[in-house]
């Protein structure tokens, strides 16, 4: 039974969103890292491997169901602002993930692609997680004594 053109359009733009991340985050730890912002670059550069490791995950299961993996459209790198404005940028590119999953997990549902809603339900799972730690960074940055 060959994979559902759903699921294969999802897993095409999954790779796509993810080396988009994987792109941003490396660039932005470089970024911080020549402005001498060490901890903060080492945080994006923990950040990007962890999105390689989602793009690695779905190359391997595009080739399982015998599809050749494309990403077709990365999105432009940012590579200016302050530190605060560089994490905002995080902020929504995860917001973006998330809400991405979110959808390919009810579309699988509503297929009953039930391993292909499994697999994105593991993705959007470990993309909230980014989501609330960069959501609490960028918290940090804004708000340094948690005054409200």
């Amino acid at each position: 039974m060959s994979p559902h053109p759903t699921i294969l359009g999802y897993l095409g733009r999954a790779l796509s969103l993810e080396f988009s991340a994987v792109q941003q985050f490396l660039a932005t730890a470089r970024l911080l890292e020549s402005r001498g912002i060490d901890a903060a670059a080492q945080r994006f550069q923990t950040e990007a491997r962890e999105e390689m490791e989602h793009v690695e995950r779905i190359i391997g299961r595009m080739l399982a169901l015998g599809a050749a993996p494309n990403a077709s459209q990365l999105r432009p790198v940012r590579v200016d602002g302050s530190l605060t404005e560089l994490v905002l940028s995080a902020v929504e590119l995860e917001r973006d993930i998330t809400d991405f999953y979110a959808r390919a997990v009810a579309d699988a549902l509503a297929i009953q692609a039930h391993e292909d809603r499994l697999f994105f339900d593991q993705l959007l799972q470990e993309e909230r997680h980014h989501l609330v730690e960069a959501e609490t960074w960028y918290r940090e940055l804004t708000n340094p004594g948690g005054q409200r």
